[in-house]
């Protein structure tokens, strides 16, 4: 092109553009931090943290390399969550509870070798048999189709450990890599597993012991009946979704559910039977939700004096929620007895004594 032309298309007008370029090279103004003031009324955003899931493992592979204590406790963690296990690691170098897992079938495969290098973690690999099972590979995917989901190393060779990483970020396989931070895609917390709860305490990685200590302090407040009351809950949601099954009623479930609750203590959801959930159901179509004492009530099975002395006796001899401590009723009741007594008897000795004179 000449330079005349070229001058001629510099020089031109340019065209008025889209509305869609237009909204795409001018944002609003929503957009600039500096156009939105800072309200209270929203958590802050806090970054540094780590995302806390409760990720659903059943029938998930995961493959642990090493035997010792370390990767016993991931074992057990993982197998809590349903998952099929593969264990990589010489009999020489199982610990005791390795072994009594191997014995009872609690590790799904275990291979009595070396880790045998990143062929291990492809599907296709040289050392695949049938045993080795896998995933499928994610459809239009150009990574090789892998073996595992998951992938645990708790093993002394570091070196070794650090290319099982490589490898595995390298196909996209989350892996966790004992006692070395940078080299985990995540961390294990210190947990507490009562039944279907489930409390995981983090301190991603840089406190061990005091995620440890504080997990001791949050379970000491646990009441040993929450376990029970948490299945009677998940019980009578089940049959609540089964009375009103359709999305749309799915904020009145949440909000009826809150409301009864709220209604009952975890020591009465623990006492609850099919009989209580009949009746509390029965208040759903009204919107209300029944209390522990007026559903005994209308079972016929304790009266309202019953009912509210069990509460009472609940609210003096339990436990506080938060810090587990006993109630301090109880124990103030009993020094304002004795207190009380004292002076009842010192009122009366006195009396006493102006009498004989």
């Amino acid at each position: 092109m000449s330079s005349a032309q070229n001058s001629s298309v510099s020089a031109a007008s340019p065209s008025p553009p889209s509305a869609e370029a237009a909204s795409a090279v001018a944002p609003t103004d929503v957009s600039s931090s500096a156009s939105v003031p800072f309200s209270d009324a929203y958590p802050a955003i806090v970054p540094g943290g780590y995302l806390c899931l409760a990720w659903v493992m059943k029938g998930k592979r995961v493959l642990i390399v090493g035997g010792g204590p370390v990767a016993a406790g991931r074992l057990v963690n993982v197998k809590d969550a349903d998952a099929h296990v593969t264990v990589i690691c010489p009999s020489s170098g199982l610990n005791g509870e390795m072994k009594y897992r191997l014995a009872r079938g609690e590790i799904d495969t275990y291979h009595d070798r070396l880790f045998g290098g990143e062929q291990e973690l492809d599907l296709e690999g040289e050392n695949e048999d049938e045993t080795d099972k896998s995933t499928p590979a994610q459809a239009g995917s150009a990574l090789p189709p892998t073996r595992y989901d998951l992938v645990l190393t708790a093993t002394d060779d570091i070196e070794l450990s650090r290319r099982i990483c490589s490898w595995c970020r390298a196909r996209r396989i989350p892996v966790n890599v004992a006692d070395v931070p940078p080299e985990c895609d995540f961390y294990f917390g210190s947990l507490i597993r009562r039944g279907p709860l489930q409390v995981m305490v983090s301190t991603g990685g840089k406190g061990p012991k005091i995620a440890n200590q504080v997990r001791t302090r949050l379970e000491r407040a646990l009441p040993a009946e929450l376990a029970e009351a948490i299945t009677n809950v998940g019980a009578l949601r089940a049959r609540l979704r089964g009375i009103a099954p359709s999305p749309k009623q799915g904020p009145k479930r949440m909000r009826w559910m809150i409301d009864v609750c709220e209604k009952w203590t975890w020591t009465e959801l623990a006492k609850m039977e099919e009989d209580d959930m009949d009746v509390v159901l029965s208040g759903w179509t009204e919107g209300k939700a029944v209390g522990f004492a007026e559903c005994r009530r209308k079972r016929g099975t304790a009266g309202l004096g019953a009912s509210v002395v069990s509460a009472g006796v609940s609210k003096l001899t339990g436990r506080c929620p938060i810090t587990g401590d006993r109630s301090p009723w109880l124990a103030g009741l009993v020094g304002f007895g004795a207190g009380l007594g004292v002076a009842v008897g010192i009122a009366a000795l006195r009396a006493a004594g102006s009498t004989s004179r």
